[in-house]
C-alpha cells in the first residue's frame, strides 16, 4: 500500500491550538478558518484550501501573498504538499527581501538560494508534506535552526478561505488529495547569468548581513520581528513591510503578544531550547516608516511566473526514464550559519521572464481552480474516475481552435462560459456527497426507528410493572391505616424529646458560654487559658475538669505566693504589720521604692556601727575625721587596705554572725 493512501486521518486540533490562532488574530474574521468536523478526509467548502495550525503559526495567512501563489504554481505542487519548515523559509525570505533589503521577494534571488526536493524514502513518498524547500549546498545562508521535527502536524489540518480574485485563475489551485507529486525541471531551476547579475548586490548584501561583528542577523531574529509585529508574510498585503507604521500599521493581525507567549511560540517553531535566549529585537534595524528607505533605492518587483490570460509555461516532469533521479530528503532540511548589518547595497530586479516557444493554451478546466470531480471513500480516500469531466475536458481541447476561430478565448463570454462550467463541477461534487450523506440519514433513521419500537414495547412493559406497583401500594395503605393513632402518639412523644433537648442543649449553651468568660477573665489574671480542644466524650464534663485542674492549680500557686510575700516582710518593712490580704501585701511590694538598696543601706548602717563600737571598746586612739575622708583614697589603695585588714576582719564578722567570703570584697560602701 501506497504512503499517500495512510496519510490522512481525522483532524485533531486541541483547544490550545484554537486559543493560540484566536491570539494571532488569525480567526478575526468570522469565516477566515473552518474547523473539520468528524471527515477523515479533508472536503473543503467552496473558496476554502486545506491548510494546517503548524503553516498558520509560520506566517501563512489568506488571501495567499503572490510570491507563494507563484512557487506553487512554477513547481506543480499544492499548499498541502508543503513543510511546516519550508513554509518558514518563505516566511523568512519574504520578511528579509522587505525589511533588511528593501526590495520585494525576488524570484531570481530565490533561486540563487533555494532548490526543491522530495521528503520521504526510496520506498514511500508523503503525499502530506512531500516536497521540502532546501538551501542549495553552494550557498551561505542564515541558521534558521529547524527544529528536529514538528511533532503531529498532518494531524492539525483545517480550512482556510482563500478569497476570489477577478479571475479564478489567479487563486491558488483547489485541493486535491489524490494528485501525485511530480519532480519537476523547475525545482532544480538556476538563476541565469543575466539574473546572478542583476542580485549580485543583494547576495553581497545577505553577506554583509550575516559577517558584520556585533551586528550578525540570524533566521531567528528574523523569525522573531514578523512575530513581534503581527503581521504575516504570506499573506497578500496592501503595503510591503518598509511601510510598517507600528501599533496602527493596517497590515497587523493582533495586538502585541505577550513576552511569554512570543517565547513559546518561538521555542515552538525552532530548536531553541529553554536555555537558548530569546532575541529581544534585531541586531539590524529593519526598513520601517520610522527607518525608511534611502532615496532612489531599487524597488522592482520580481515574481515567479503567474498564470495570466489562460496561457502557462510548459513544465517539464523529471520521470523515472530521465537522467536525473528523484531526490528523497527528510525534514529538517539543512540550515545555513546565521550572521550580520550594513547598509543595502543597490540591486536591480531581473527583467520579466520570457515565455518560450513551447507555450500551450492552458487546459481551462484543469487550472481554473476547480478541482477534479472526486468520490470519497472514507476507507480507500482516492478520488474514482469521472467519466463525464473527462468527457468535458476533452471536448473543450479538441473544440479550443474552433472556438478560437469565430469568438476571442479571451472573451468575456467564453470565460465566463469556463467559470459557469467549473462551477457546475464543483456543484455536482458536492451534489455527489449531500446523497451519500443523505443515504447515511436515512440508514441511521431506519436504525432510530427499529429502536424507537423496542422503547415502545419496553415502555408498555413499564406500566404492566407500575400499576401492580399500585396495586401493592394501596394494599399497604390500607393496612398502614390501623396504626395511625400510633403514628400519633409517637409524634407527640418525638415533639416532647426535641422540647427537652432543646431546653438541654439551651442549658449547655449557657454553661458553655460562662466558662468561656470566664477563662477570658482568669487569662486576664494569669495569662494562662483553659484547653478545651478536643474533649473525648463531653464537652462540658471535659471542660468542668480542666477547669477544675487548672484551679487547684491556680490556688495552690497563690498560698505558695503568700506564704513567700509574708515571711520576706519583716525582712523589708521591720516596723510596719503585714496586710490582712494577699492583695495589699502585693502592693506593698509594687511601691516605687527600692526595696533591696534600703534593706541593703540598713545593714551597712548597722555595720558601720558595730565596727565603730568594736574600735570602742579596745581603748584605741582614733581620729575619726581621717577615718571619714575616704574621697581621697585611691581604688587600689583601697583595695590593699582591704587585704590586709581581711585577718584581722573575721573576729568581727563572727560576732555579728556573718560567714565571712573566701575573696575580700572590693566595693565601696553603698550610699
Amino acid at each position: 500500500m501506497a504512503a499517500e493512501d495512510l496519510e490522512w486521518e481525522r483532524s485533531k486540533i486541541s483547544n490550545q491550538d484554537v486559543n493560540l490562532l484566536k491570539r494571532l488574530g488569525l480567526m478575526k474574521k468570522e469565516d477566515a478558518i473552518r474547523f473539520p468536523s468528524e471527515e477523515s478526509y479533508p472536503t473543503p467548502p467552496m473558496e476554502y484550501r486545506v491548510s494546517f495550525v503548524d503553516h498558520l503559526i509560520r506566517g501563512l495567512s489568506a488571501p495567499i501573498h503572490d510570491f507563494l501563489r507563484g512557487l506553487l504554481f512554477v513547481y506543480g505542487i499544492q499548499l498541502h504538499q508543503l513543510t511546516p519548515n519550508s513554509i518558514l523559509h518563505v516566511s523568512i525570505f519574504i520578511t528579509l527581501c522587505e525589511c533588511f533589503l528593501g526590495v520585494p521577494p525576488n524570484w531570481a534571488l530565490w533561486k540563487r538560494i533555494f532548490c526543491l526536493r522530495r521528503n520521504g524514502s526510496h520506498n514511500a513518498t508523503y503525499n502530506i508534506g512531500g516536497v521540502v524547500i532546501c538551501v542549495r549546498s553552494d550557498v551561505d545562508y542564515f541558521d534558521v535552526k529547524f527544529p528536529d521535527s514538528v511533532q503531529g502536524w498532518r494531524k492539525r489540518w483545517l480550512y482556510i478561505h482563500e478569497e476570489s480574485a477577478n479571475s479564478v485563475e489567479h487563486n491558488i489551485v483547489p485541493f486535491d488529495g489524490s494528485a501525485k507529486i511530480l519532480r519537476r525541471r523547475s525545482w532544480d531551476a538556476e538563476a541565469s547569468e543575466e539574473e546572478k547579475k542583476s542580485t549580485e548586490a543583494l547576495m553581497s548584501r545577505i553577506h554583509q548581513l550575516q559577517n558584520t561583528r556585533g551586528k550578525e542577523l540570524s533566521g531567528v531574529q528574523i523569525t522573531a520581528y514578523f512575530l513581534r509585529i503581527r503581521v504575516q508574510p504570506l499573506q497578500a498585503r496592501k503595503n510591503p513591510l518598509w511601510t510598517y507604521a507600528g501599533a496602527n500599521d493596517a497590515n497587523r493581525l493582533s495586538n502585541d503578544l505577550s513576552v511569554k507567549d512570543l517565547e513559546k511560540l518561538i521555542r515552538r517553531i525552532s530548536s531553541l531550547n529553554k536555555k537558548d535566549p530569546i532575541p529581544s529585537s534585531c541586531r539590524v534595524e529593519p526598513y520601517s516608516s520610522a527607518n525608511p528607505l534611502p532615496e532612489n533605492h531599487p524597488t522592482v518587483a520580481s515574481l515567479p511566473p503567474l498564470p495570466e490570460d489562460g496561457e502557462v509555461e510548459e513544465r517539464a516532469i523529471v520521470t523515472d526514464d530521465n537522467q536525473e533521479a528523484p531526490s528523497f530528503v527528510n525534514e529538517p532540511v539543512d540550515s545555513r550559519k546565521s550572521a550580520g548589518n550594513s547598509e543595502v547595497s543597490s540591486a536591480q530586479s531581473p527583467p520579466p521572464a520570457v515565455s518560450p516557444k513551447g507555450k500551450r493554451k492552458r487546459n481551462d478546466v484543469e487550472d481554473s481552480g476547480t478541482s477534479k470531480a472526486e468520490e470519497v471513500d472514507p476507507s480507500h480516500q482516492k478520488a474514482t474516475y469521472d467519466p463525464y469531466l473527462e468527457s468535458l475536458v476533452s471536448s473543450m481541447m479538441r473544440k479550443k481552435y474552433e472556438l478560437s476561430t469565430w469568438l476571442p478565448y479571451e472573451h468575456p463570454m467564453i470565460k465566463e462560459l469556463i467559470r459557469i462550467g467549473s462551477q457546475f463541477i464543483g456543484y455536482r461534487e458536492y451534489a455527489n456527497r449531500a446523497e451519500e450523506k443523505l443515504a447515511e440519514a436515512n440508514k441511521r433513521a431506519n436504525a432510530l426507528a427499529q429502536k424507537l419500537e423496542q422503547s415502545e414495547a419496553a415502555r408498555k412493559k413499564a406500566e404492566l410493572v407500575a400499576s401492580e406497583a399500585k396495586a401493592e401500594a394501596d394494599e399497604a395503605k390500607a393496612k398502614t391505616a390501623r396504626v395511625e393513632d400510633l403514628q400519633k402518639r409517637l409524634e407527640d412523644a418525638e415533639t416532647a424529646l426535641n422540647e427537652h433537648k432543646a431546653a438541654q442543649a439551651d442549658r449547655e449553651q449557657g454553661i458553655l458560654k460562662r466558662l468561656k468568660s470566664q477563662s477570658r477573665r482568669t487569662q486576664n489574671q494569669t495569662n494562662q487559658e483553659f484547653d478545651l480542644e478536643n474533649p473525648d466524650n463531653d464537652p462540658l464534663l471535659d471542660a468542668l475538669s480542666y477547669l477544675e485542674l487548672h484551679g487547684a492549680e491556680i490556688r495552690e500557686g497563690v498560698a505558695n505566693a503568700s506564704a513567700g510575700l509574708s515571711a520576706l516582710f519583716p525582712y523589708f518593712f521591720p516596723k510596719k504589720e503585714e496586710p490582712p490580704t494577699f492583695l495589699a501585701l502585693a502592693k506593698s511590694f509594687n511601691s516605687s521604692e527600692d526595696l533591696g538598696l534600703k534593706m541593703r543601706q540598713e545593714n551597712m548602717k548597722i555595720a558601720v556601727e558595730s565596727t565603730v563600737a568594736l574600735v570602742a571598746d579596745s581603748q584605741q586612739t582614733v581620729d575619726w575625721m581621717k577615718v571619714g575622708d575616704t574621697d581621697q583614697i585611691e581604688q587600689s589603695r583601697w583595695r590593699s587596705l582591704i587585704k590586709a585588714a581581711k585577718p584581722n576582719t573575721k573576729k568581727i564578722l563572727a560576732y555579728l554572725g556573718i560567714k565571712p567570703a573566701s575573696t575580700p570584697s572590693s566595693s565601696r560602701p553603698e550610699v
